[in-house]
């Protein structure tokens, strides 16, 4: 099979259930978005210090092809054959951020983004998860998504910020709090 079909030559593709959409609309927006988080999810799990939570940072991927899968298939078409979500998913964010939390001194202040560069990915991989999330409630305003994709990007938003506060803590950086200019 050849990588390129030249179909998508004029701006549209095709959703799983066959229409032709322009490559500008909320759900390919939307997909491509949770692409490019699963592509910086990859380049967290490649980090030496997270060897530990590789099997994890691959589950993540995997359900997020499962949401990228959701949010290409055209609406209405509840036979095209895809996987799903399960609130077992949810649950194990979870409880990987529990865990990871009673690791974690309280936060008392916002966390600026750095202080190692993989803390840096943590936070740059939250920040487009906020954002895929997002663009998932744009297209939720005009169209059907099911509601637990929305739960799982804010779960996992949540889980990719702890991560961060804990790879600071396993690299023994002090977190770069933000202290407001008064």
């Amino acid at each position: 099979m050849k990588i390129y079909t030249k179909t998508g030559d004029t701006g549209k593709t095709s959703l799983l259930g066959g229409s032709r959409v322009s490559k500008a609309d909320l759900r390919i927006d939307a997909y491509g978005t949770v692409d490019e988080l699963n592509s910086y999810i990859g380049l967290l799990r490649d980090q030496e210090i997270n060897q530990k939570r590789e099997g994890l940072l691959k589950e993540i991927q995997d359900r997020l092809f499962t949401i990228g899968a959701a949010l290409a298939t055209e609406p209405g078409k509840e036979k095209v054959k895809r996987p799903d979500l399960h609130n077992e998913d949810l649950e194990l964010l979870e409880k990987e951020i529990d865990a990871m939390e009673s690791q974690l001194p309280p936060l008392r202040h916002f966390i600026l983004p750095g202080g190692h560069q993989v803390v840096s990915f943590c936070h740059i991989a939250r920040t487009v998860c906020r954002r895929t999330e997002r663009c998932v409630i744009d297209l939720i305003e005009i169209e059907h998504v099911d509601e637990i994709i929305i739960k799982y990007l804010n779960r996992l938003s949540d889980y990719l910020f702890v991560l961060g506060r804990l790879v600071a803590q396993e690299l023994k950086v002090e977190e770069v709090t933000w202290k407001p200019r008064m």
